[in-house]
């Protein structure tokens, strides 16, 4: 019988891609070290040699961003990460400790189901390759469906340059035939052993109730603080160039500005200066009209698009050379649109009192979306930055530099990634930028260091208001030669004692 229904024969390709891909992983998960890091290396040079074409097929099939940011963000998911990584023992014995006598053992997952978004899709399909080999795993690819030629392409590129390196051929796959059931299947099947999800918040939750491990990130809604120590035109530049980086399609750039009354008028001069565009509040309203669907949900005609063509979509006239809408709100909520999440270069442009104001405001703006996720905070003032640390619910307070660049571990010292996990206030199962090391698990081996005979007698000692002697962690001492330690030294005190009449 040959399947004619779109459906079925989704269902029965992820089938049939996850059963290959857990027999091959087997054979992956025999492999040295050197052999790992080899392959690794091709799927890096791979991507490498290919980083242009990529982008280009993902711009033109998306509609989204700008090829040049695109190329960079190739690169880093494929050099930057790869070199991030090359160093990781991630094949039999990782660590080890000769004094608390425990060692670890590296142990694959299996097979990671990768679900690729279309604002990111190539360079999440090299960073989500490269992590998922290096850990022993195989990996099959989900396509978005308005990304699917250019991730179905990436995977091909990726794959041929890895089995030429060594690499089981089935330890890579992606589904070609795409549906909503064929994604569910790939969800929930008993062959998945992780689920690594990047994309929108219904994607995400699926995968968390899909009944297998997942980690999911939720979306990204990061406000940016200007606190008046800062160097205000330097701060201006860093979020424009974050927020005009592929046209803000990467989650943690900056969603809205926050500034005190008394700069207000300085970082506005500057946002003016650096080419962005302050909307009158008619302006305002008619943008607003253009940035969500009926559902509140944001709208797709304007992800990764420039500022001026959303302009002209809401019928507003501004400079050619505008880089950025900005409207300035005091209101945060499901249906207050410049207080979402805004995968373009639109900013919401808050003005508080003070900073303790500032940090109330970014605090709901971050619970009404985006919790867990990202905050930036531009300030030279050390004793605010650590107030703004230990109180917002964020897995990543960037200070001084651009968002989306130092969320991923561009511009700061982050471990490299494109999925970054929000903790569990953003519903994820770690706030960590995704590694390696997130993909596998460790077998802990450690020997015995203490008798229980020994621990009884502690007890003992406890409950009758005694000292406890020491257990040693460190080195397993004879119990026997312990004891007679202690009974020569109540010998030489009862002898002391006898002599001095006590």
């Amino acid at each position: 019988m040959q399947l004619a229904d779109k459906d079925l024969i989704s269902i029965q390709e992820t089938r049939l891609l996850l059963k290959n891909a857990k027999k091959a992983q087997v054979e992956l998960a025999q492999m040295s070290q050197c052999q790992i890091d080899r392959i690794c290396k091709a799927i890096k040079d791979a991507a490498m040699a290919n980083l242009e074409r990529l982008a280009k097929m993902a711009n033109e099939e998306t509609g989204f961003g700008v090829v040049k940011d695109k190329i960079i963000k190739n690169y880093f998911a494929s050099q930057v990460v790869y070199e991030s990584i090359k160093e990781m023992k991630t094949v039999g014995i990782v660590s080890s400790d000769e004094v608390k006598k425990i060692f670890e053992v590296a142990v694959p997952m299996g097979v990671v189901a990768g679900l690729i978004p279309s604002t990111n899709p190539t360079s999440t399909v090299i960073y989500k390759a490269l992590i998922a080999i290096k850990a022993g795993n195989a990996i099959v690819f989900s396509p978005h469906p308005t990304a699917q030629n250019c991730i179905i392409e990436t995977v091909r590129v990726l794959k041929e340059a890895a089995v030429a390196a060594g690499m089981p051929e089935d330890c890579i796959g992606c589904v070609t035939e795409i549906t909503l059931e064929g994604t569910a299947e790939l969800l929930k099947n008993k062959d998945t052993s992780l689920i690594l999800a990047t994309g929108g918040e219904a994607m995400v939750k699926a995968a968390y109730s899909s009944g297998n491990p997942a980690i999911g990130v939720g979306p990204g809604n990061g406000p940016a603080f200007i606190e008046k120590s800062a160097d205000i035109s330097l701060a201006v530049k860093q979020i424009i160039d974050s927020k005009t980086f592929d046209n803000g399609v990467i989650c943690a750039s900056e969603q809205s500005i926050i500034v005190e009354k008394e700069t207000e008028a300085e970082v506005i001069k500057e946002l003016i200066k650096q080419g962005c565009y302050m909307l009158s509040q008619d302006e305002k309203k008619q943008l607003e009209k253009i940035m969500m669907t009926p559902k509140m949900t944001m709208n797709p005609k304007i992800v990764g698009k420039t500022a001026t063509y959303i302009a002209e979509m809401a019928g507003i006239r501004v400079p050619g050379e505008t880089k950025i809408l900005v409207g300035v709100e005091n209101r945060v909520g499901h249906d207050v649109a410049f207080s979402r999440e805004k995968l373009c270069p639109i900013l919401a442009f808050y003005i508080e009192d003070d900073w303790q104001k500032a940090c109330e405001r970014s605090i709901e703006i971050l619970n009404k979306e985006g919790v867990g996720h990202t905050m930036i905070i531009h300030s030279q003032n050390q004793a605010i930055i650590k107030e703004f640390a230990l109180k917002k619910p964020v897995s990543r307070l960037l200070v001084n530099t651009p968002g989306a660049l130092g969320g991923v571990g561009g511009t700061t010292n982050l471990i490299p990634a494109f999925t970054l996990g929000c903790g569990a206030v953003g519903g994820s199962i770690t706030s960590d930028n995704i590694s390696p090391l997130n993909l596998l698990n460790l077998r802990r081996v450690a020997y015995g260091v203490v008798e229980l005979d020994e621990i009884r007698k502690n007890v003992e000692r406890e409950s009758k208001g005694q000292p406890a002697r020491t257990v040693s962690r460190d080195v397993a001492l004879d119990q026997a030669v312990e004891d007679k330690l202690d009974r020569m030294t109540d010998v030489i005190f009862e002898k002391l004692r006898n002599q001095l009449n006590i």
